[in-house]
C-alpha cells in the first residue's frame, strides 16, 4: 500500500491527542517519499491493514531507536483512514473512535512521562488501536481476544463456559486519566456490555479478563478498604500472579534503582515504595469476571 499522509498534519495530531511538545518534532521527522524509511513504513502500515479486525496478531512492532522517536507515528497515521473505515462500517459511533484513536497522543505522553524525551510508549500497543481490536469505552479500554489456556481452564473449572474459541474482552486501565472511581468504572463495563454485542455480534463474549499490576493482592495491606484500586481489584475473581515490571513506572513514571529516593505523595506512592524499601516485591495477576 502507499504511505498516504494527512493534508493537514499539525491538525491531525493535535486531533489524536498528540501533545503539542511534541508536534514540531514529529513533523520534522516526516520520512522522505522514496527513502528506506518510507518504504519500511509502507509495510509496516500494510501488516496492520492486511490484518483488519483479525484475532490473530501480526508480528509485533519492534523499537526502532535508529529511525528515530517518531517513526511508528507516520505508520499509524497511514494506517488511521483503514481503521475509520472499519470502524464506520461497523457502525461505531465516532466519539468512540477518536476516544480510541486519542490513546497515540496519551502514549506520547508516556513517553516523555517516563523518559523525559518525545517519543511512542510501547509502540507494539497501539497495533490493537489501529487494526480495530481495542475500544476506549470511557475510563477503561477493552479489546477483543481470546483467554490463555490456563486462564480459560481455570474460568471453566469455576463453572463458567469459555467456548472452544476461548473469546474474552481484555479489560485495561489506561494511565493520564484521572481517578479509577468505582462510578466512573461502572460506566464504561456497562458501555461494553452494549457496546461489543452491538458491533461484533458474531463474537459470544461469556468472560472478560484483566491482567494487571493494579490485581496485586499485596495492595490490600497498603491501601485502605475503600481506595479505588482495591474497589476496582473486587469486582474479579483473581488467578494466577505474574512477573511485573509495570507497577513503579506507572506510578512514578520511573525505573527504581534505589526504592528510598522515590517520592511519597500519595497513598499509592507511599505504598509501592515503603514496599520495596522492605525488600518486598510487586507482582501482576490475572483476574476474570463475568460478561
Amino acid at each position: 500500500m502507499d504511505l498516504a499522509l494527512p493534508d493537514d498534519l499539525p491538525s491531525e495530531l493535535l486531533r489524536l491527542a498528540v501533545p503539542h511538545e511534541d508536534v514540531n518534532a514529529v513533523l520534522a521527522a516526516r520520512p522522505e517519499p522514496g527513502s528506506p524509511q518510507w518504504w519500511l513504513a509502507e509495510r509496516c502500515a500494510h501488516s496492520l491493514v492486511s490484518t483488519m479486525g483479525d484475532l490473530d496478531d501480526p508480528p509485533p512492532f519492534q523499537p526502532l531507536p535508529e529511525l528515530g522517536p517518531y517513526f511508528y507515528v507516520y505508520v499509524f497515521l497511514a494506517a488511521l483512514p483503514h481503521t475509520r473505515r472499519y470502524h464506520r462500517e461497523l457502525g461505531i459511533p465516532e466519539e468512540v473512535s477518536w476516544a480510541t484513536f486519542a490513546d497515540l497522543g496519551r502514549n506520547m505522553a508516556v513517553h516523555r512521562k517516563r523518559h523525559g524525551t518525545g517519543g511512542l510508549h510501547a509502540p507494539h500497543w497501539f497495533m490493537l488501536h489501529a487494526r480495530g481490536i481495542l475500544y476506549a469505552l470511557g475510563r477503561l479500554q477493552f479489546n477483543r481476544g481470546t483467554a490463555g489456556s490456563r486462564t480459560a481452564a481455570a474460568i471453566e473449572e469455576a463453572g463458567v463456559p469459555v467456548g472452544p474459541r476461548r473469546l474474552a474482552l481484555e479489560v485495561h486501565v489506561p494511565d493520564l486519566y484521572g481517578p479509577l472511581t468505582p462510578e466512573a468504572c461502572d460506566a464504561s463495563f456497562d458501555r461494553a456490555r452494549r457496546f461489543f454485542p452491538r458491533h461484533f455480534p458474531q463474537e459470544d463474549y461469556q468472560v472478560m479478563t484483566c491482567g494487571s499490576w493494579l490485581l496485586d493482592e499485596q495492595l490490600a495491606r497498603h491501601l485502605p478498604a475503600e481506595s479505588n484500586i482495591l474497589a476496582f481489584q473486587r469486582r474479579f475473581h483473581p488467578l494466577h500472579r505474574f512477573d511485573n515490571a509495570e507497577t513503579v513506572p506507572f506510578v512514578f513514571g520511573v525505573d527504581a534503582a534505589d526504592p528510598a529516593r522515590l517520592p511519597r505523595r500519595t497513598r499509592l506512592e507511599r505504598a509501592v515504595a515503603d514496599h520495596l524499601a522492605s525488600g518486598g516485591t510487586w507482582y501482576g495477576r490475572i483476574g476474570w469476571l463475568r460478561f
